[in-house]
């Protein structure tokens, strides 16, 4: 078999409401009993070894195809997660930048490094790891989300979940488009693509976007109402060859360049900011990788990734939200002047992988089979701009072996085994003289059995296993001479970090019913966290210390997902998803700010868990010009640290679209928020307020309000 790089497939799944399920009007029935049944599209996932149909993969996924971005108006990653069940992000800068799977997942980064978070997110086979903001979406093909430890895989990058954007790729004749958009918040986004033959054996592929907005803040101390915007610039350009039946060979160039406004939080938890100096997100990041597959015998496939990103970033906030002077007049006056700072942090991040593989198959047995060897180093060096200037250097290397194989008991039963032995190095030091050095081994993988029913329902139950990296926690470590006796004693055990396990034992289904008019992907899940690594604070008000740091403690999280589609008629579809999600820490040690003191808390939720979160609508094809598409989504309550006892509220929100098709051109009317709920995603508990006299209370940061726009699509 060729080793091709799919280069004549653009979009895998291009969903229309009337293309799943034949008329069930009374009008239709005696045609329905001449014709068969509607055959259900295909929905390819990649994240694997393999390409493989969806429902046909053994594992809770959900894939977010390019319909479903384009409906949401979706620029950036962050759009299209709450269409999937049981998946969470933090905010806390100008996007999202790390997830939440099953109630797994960081909240947020100031000095520590995080080489591996607890959901990995990649682009192309790039890991954007803590370099999210650059997960754009503009000529995507899908985002595939996947559930549950990834060990086998993608080892300690993806301890409770993988995210993985999927882009276009270069076609086989030539084609390509122009879109650009204009909404309200001052926002526009335009972009071109072209893909097509460069000779006999190359085609290839060029994506370019700018995306602006002036963001929903208005500083009115400064008078500006562009303080939390986006200023975003995106390039991707791809070649593939394919020189012949026995080899085949791409090349990705990824560029962005974000220069996004950070001024979200308030005084007053309103949309009205008081920062007389506001706060930047930036990150420009360049990212190469490139892709070799030879045929090697008849059943056998090498494989070869090699990849490499250089990450600038630049992260800061007005500290204390306000200006000075605020307090005139006022009983805090004498006090006012004495805390105006700003908090900058300047990231410079490279990283190099190689991913060696073997995939083949042995007819005779009906066995599929991976190995292979994997190597990755990483740098970062931070700057830190805080009262004075800070440096740390880090860098890690990383190498494993893993393999899989598929065996086929007969033609319903198939057994799934995978593993990966992992060595992690690691390497810190900084400016107050503090170096560490560690090292990890660590053993992940998986065992599923899956039974293909009669019909097309496929039952599959799964036991795996992750691992997180443990390290030390180099800011308290740091900070360690600093700090009032109190605090030394409470963090002597904890200046390392142990490693993070994770079991998961999950049961699912997935089936196509009614004639294929029902699509049905179910799972229930129990995990058990053991040393899970959860982020604290404490306060040292003495010596005016914030001291963030991660602690391990064992907890457990269960629950379910459910996703839907139902073709109710040739112009109207229905789907859902509904994530049930239950979690607890056994018990934990933290600083309480109202108190003053060390607690322990025994048998609370985790952070970022809510109890249920769903999602809801409908796709309407009026005609085959006109189309529309109305949403619902929303999630419960949830807590956002474990410092205090406070919590995020619920929310449901209501989104829109209507699309409009002629020819060549489509015009699209979309809206988010339609109701313009107020809804935080972040959260933030302490006393910054002076007119308050510093009380400790919650600030929130809020979710987008109700945006709308129009965009227009050219294509050639």
């Amino acid at each position: 078999m060729r080793p091709t790089i799919d280069s004549s497939r653009c979009v895998v799944f291009r969903r229309k409401a009337a293309a799943i399920a034949i008329a069930m009007s009374p009008a239709f029935l005696h045609a329905q009993e001449e014709q068969p049944p509607p055959v259900v599209e295909e929905i390819v996932v990649t994240a694997g070894f393999r390409e493989n149909d969806l429902m046909n993969v053994p594992a809770s996924i959900t894939v977010v195809d390019a319909i479903t971005i384009e409906d949401r108006a979706a620029q950036h990653l962050e759009s299209v997660l709450n269409t999937a069940a049981n998946i969470n992000f933090s905010s806390g800068s100008s996007r999202a930048r790390f997830v939440q799977v099953r109630g797994v997942g960081d909240l947020e980064q100031f000095v520590d490094p995080k080489h591996f978070p607890s959901v990995g997110i990649t682009m192309d086979e790039i890991d954007l790891g803590g370099t999210a903001n650059a997960g754009m979406l503009f000529d995507a093909e899908q985002v595939e989300i996947l559930r549950g430890p990834q060990g086998t895989r993608f080892g300690g990058s993806a301890l409770a979940g993988m995210v993985n954007i999927r882009t276009n790729k270069p076609t086989e004749s030539f084609e390509g488009y122009i879109q650009a958009g204009a909404g309200n918040y001052g926002g526009w986004n335009i972009g071109g693509v072209i893909s097509g033959p460069l000779s006999d054996t190359v085609t290839g592929r060029l994506a370019i976007q700018q995306n602006k907005s002036d963001g929903y803040i208005d500083n009115v101390f400064l008078g500006r109402d562009d303080t939390n915007g986006y200023d975003e610039t995106y390039v991707r350009a791809v070649l593939h060859l394919n020189p012949s039946d026995e080899s085949a060979y791409s090349l990705t160039a990824f560029y962005f360049d974000g220069r996004n406004g950070y001024d979200a939080f308030s005084l007053d938890n309103t949309r009205d900011t008081l920062s007389d100096i506001p706060g930047h997100d930036n990150q420009k990041s360049f990212a190469l990788a490139g892709r070799a597959e030879w045929q090697v015998g008849e059943s056998s496939t090498l494989q070869a990734v090699a990849t490499w990103l250089d990450s600038d970033l630049e992260y800061g906030f007005d500290e204390d939200w306000t200006f000075v002077g605020i307090c005139d007049g006022t009983l805090c006056d004498p006090v006012d002047d004495l805390f105006s700072n700003t908090d900058n942090y300047l990231r410079d991040r490279d990283e190099i992988s190689l991913d060696i593989r073997l995939l083949g198959n042995s007819p005779g047995f009906d066995t599929q089979y991976v190995v292979g060897i994997y190597a990755q180093q990483r740098d970062e060096d931070l700057h830190r701009e805080y009262y004075g200037d800070f440096f740390s250097f880090y860098e890690t290397q990383r190498q494993a072996i893993y393999g899989q194989v598929e065996v086929a008991v007969n033609e319903r039963w198939k057994l799934t085994a995978g593993i990966r032995y992992e060595r992690f190095d690691d390497n810190y030091q900084d400016s107050f003289g503090f170096q560490s050095s560690s090292d990890d081994s660590l053993h992940s993988g998986e065992l599923t059995l899956s039974y293909q029913a009669a019909g097309s329902t496929l039952l599959y139950a799964t036991l795996s296993r992750g691992n997180k990296p443990g390290g030390v926690n180099t800011e308290a470590s740091a900070n360690l001479p600093f700090m009032q006796p109190v605090f030394q004693s409470f963090m002597q055990t904890r200046l390392t970090i142990d490693t993070e396990t994770l079991i998961n034992r999950e049961l699912g289904l997935k089936g196509a019913y009614l004639d294929n008019r029902l699509i049905l992907r179910a799972a229930m899940f129990h995990m058990d966290r053991d040393d899970a690594q959860l982020e604290s604070w404490m306060w040292d008000g003495v010596n005016f210390l914030w001291i963030g740091f991660l602690d391990n403690v064992d907890g457990f999280n269960l629950g379910a997902e459910i996703e839907l589609r139902y073709q109710l008629s040739d112009q109207v579809e229905l789907f859902g998803s509904l994530g049930l999600l239950e979690t607890e820490i056994e018990e934990i040690t933290t600083f309480d700010l109202d108190l003053d003191d060390f607690v322990t808390r025994n048998d609370i939720d985790q952070a970022k868990s809510p109890a249920w979160q769903f999602n809801l609508g409908t796709n309407v094809a009026f005609n085959d010009k006109l189309s529309a598409r109305l949403e619902f989504e929303g999630r419960d309550d949830s807590r956002y640290g474990y410092y205090h006892g406070e919590s995020i509220d619920s929310y449901v929100l209501v989104n829109a679209s209507l699309r409009y098709r002629l020819g060549r051109t489509e015009l699209q009317l979309w809206g988010r928020n339609l109701t313009d709920e107020d809804y935080a995603v972040h959260g933030l508990y302490f006393g910054n307020d002076p007119r308050k006299g510093w009380v400790k209370e919650t600030y929130y940061q809020y979710g987008e309000p109700r945006v709308f726009g129009i965009s227009a699509t050219y294509a050639f």
